[in-house]
């Protein structure tokens, strides 16, 4: 039975982006990639990336992601929400 609760907590763990074009010419790989902590859901909690600073300028910044990986739902559903991480991604043009 216990095997069974396991199986369906981690079925239910669903993935999900989010997703904030902000310009063209965006870089294949991510500049910078962070995973965030939260726990209880996240609950009342934030996380911040400053993708201006990351990227060298507003005008550099091609693309803001939040997702909740496989892993991160995985571990989201192990602990029963107690520890909720997601992965933070920025995306910056060309550097020239």
């Amino acid at each position: 039975m216990k095997k069974l609760s396991l199986v369906t907590v981690i079925l239910l763990a669903g993935c999900s982006t989010q997703t904030f074009h902000m310009n063209s010419g965006l870089s294949i790989e991510p500049d910078k990639e962070d995973s965030q902590a939260f726990f209880i859901g996240g609950i009342g909690q934030q996380e911040e990336i400053d993708a201006v600073k990351v990227c060298g300028g507003l005008e550099k910044v091609a693309k803001v992601e939040s997702e909740l990986t496989f892993i991160d739902g995985l571990l989201r559903g192990i602990t029963f929400g107690i520890y909720s991480p997601r992965t933070a991604r920025v995306y910056c043009t060309s550097r020239s």
